[in-house]
């Protein structure tokens, strides 16, 4: 996008490599600001290994603030200095993830001491993490909400496309000890686990006189965004990782059908349309999503040809990745 004219700006969490050739402004941006861990101090920005971990393009930085906010005052300044000409705004959160910090709540990281064992921030009841999550989830609301009255005074609403969406759902424990920490409503399961709970995430498209207002149930994929992104931008896509969904975004035409899949350690998943199977090295389970959303009714007894042929396409993908994976001299699972 930068290549066509497009002024390109990052603020938040890269978290995609921590030096050269892997740093944002050597990726395809313009602007950056943010950290480059997974993990940071909301108060300090001292990342989870006790590093300072603040950046402004590729120098570091310091800056006082609460990061959500400080991620809301950076676009909107980028927005407000690139309003007359095309721009691309890549805003990664590190709301809600730990450490678990309201902007009321203390500080915890310091620099020089390591994080690995305590990296969940000073929480006076582990059994009720929810007061701590909230607040952080609605920094983050507040902050998306003054990105889109900028835009709105700016003049720039009907030129531009705005994506809300997430990475994973919610913990609803961790380990022991910390209970009660979000919710993933009607859904099974939560972060790091193959039921829709950890994977199902809300999605907004908003583009005033293009988008008509609705609900769309269509499958998508975050790999989708970048073609997406191409196509509106005028640009011919460039990946076959995703699809374009400008179509059913503008002109409500359906998405083509295809598998997605998911694995995290021993276990894997595979969704086909309605039908779902998440599997683990001693047992599989079907579901379907349309009828049971919950995944609380296992069909697999009841259909085991469905069972087997999602389990072969499952193992086709899975092979396929670990030779990609080894490619690179990367181990598998």
């Amino acid at each position: 996008m930068r290549e066509n004219g497009y002024t390109t700006g990052c603020f938040g969490k890269w978290h995609l490599g921590y030096e050269a050739p892997f740093l944002p402004n050597q990726q395809g941006f313009d602007e950056f600001r943010g950290l480059l861990s997974g993990d940071g101090d909301f108060h300090t920005q001292v990342d989870r290994s006790g590093n300072e971990d603040w950046w402004e393009n590729d120098e570091p930085v310091k800056e006082s603030g609460y990061t959500t906010d400080l991620l809301t005052q950076h676009s909107i300044a980028f927005m407000e200095e690139n309003r007359e000409k095309p721009f691309f705004l890549y805003l990664p959160h590190l709301a809600i993830h730990f450490p678990w910090q309201g902007p009321t709540d203390p500080p915890h990281r310091v620099a020089g001491t390591s994080y690995h064992q305590d990296k969940f921030g000073i929480i006076p009841d582990p059994a009720n993490v929810a007061p701590h999550v909230k607040a952080m989830v609605e920094a983050l609301d507040t902050g998306v909400g003054r990105i889109i009255k900028a835009l709105q005074e700016l003049g720039l609403s009907e030129n531009t496309l705005v994506v809300f969406t997430s990475d994973n759902g919610g913990y609803l424990n961790y380990g022991k000890l910390f209970q009660q920490i979000s919710s993933n409503g009607v859904y099974r399961g939560q972060k790091t686990e193959v039921y829709e709970g950890g994977h199902r995430v809300p999605t907004i498209f908003s583009w005033p006189g293009k988008i008509t207002p609705g609900v769309s149930d269509a499958l998508t994929h975050s790999n989708d965004l970048f073609p997406t992104f191409q196509r509106i931008a005028g640009l011919k896509p460039t990946t076959t990782d995703g699809l374009d969904l400008s179509s059913h975004l503008l002109n409500a035409e359906d998405v083509p059908d295809r598998n997605l899949y998911w694995r995290t350690r021993t276990h894997g998943a595979v969704r086909s349309g309605p039908w779902k199977l998440c599997s683990t090295k001693n047992r599989a389970q079907l579901f379907h999503l349309i009828d049971d959303p919950s995944e609380s009714t296992d069909l697999a007894d009841r259909y085991p040809e469905r069972v087997q042929a999602l389990m072969d396409d499952w193992q086709g993908w899975n092979n396929a990745m670990n030779t990609t994976a080894q490619s690179y001299g990367l181990s598998t699972p």
